[in-house]
């Protein structure tokens, strides 16, 4: 299924969510453990996890950008810069699990929006089948479909989506 996008003040929000089995500790390691962080996002890292520390990320060219983590609530709320953007992880306890929701907030699409995205929801799908203990052949097999739809669903929400 793919993330909820909707126009909100100064700009859109991406919204995702899954309901996985596992506790909200387990789920909380694979967002904060850069041992584990770099299995579903090689390019992240945190350098420094509390409220006005930081999470780099590396630009494979031998420079890295720093974003700045705005909220940092143990195991519930994970929020940094994204550039211009905002990335917000929430956990959520649930009877058989809980409840991962990722927010981006846009300020604007662009061109390399549905890529993001796209990109966001298959490391959700790579998260979820690594606490699950599975393997995802190809990534970006299942990147390039999903890519297509939200390239479909940004066209449809805003008349400014660059062509």
């Amino acid at each position: 299924m793919l993330a909820v996008i909707q126009t909100v003040e100064n700009g859109y929000e991406v919204r995702f969510e899954r309901h996985l089995k596992h506790s909200v500790e387990k789920v909380w390691s694979w967002l904060t453990d850069n041992a584990k962080l770099a299995k579903w996002f090689s390019e992240l890292s945190v350098d420094d996890l509390r409220e006005g520390g930081v999470i780099k990320f590396d630009m494979q060219d031998g420079t890295f950008e720093e974003m700045e983590i705005l909220e940092l609530k143990l195991h519930e709320v994970l929020e940094f810069t994204w550039g211009e953007d905002r990335v917000r992880f929430e956990l959520y306890p649930e009877p058989s699990g809980c409840r991962l929701v990722l927010k981006e907030k846009l300020t604007k699409v662009t061109a390399h929006t549905p890529r993001d995205i796209a990109g966001w929801d298959v490391c959700l799908d790579v998260i979820e089948a690594l606490l699950d203990g599975r393997v995802i052949e190809s990534r970006k097999d299942i990147w390039q479909v999903k890519y297509e739809q939200y390239v479909q669903a940004f066209e449809n929400i805003t008349k400014d989506y660059p062509r």
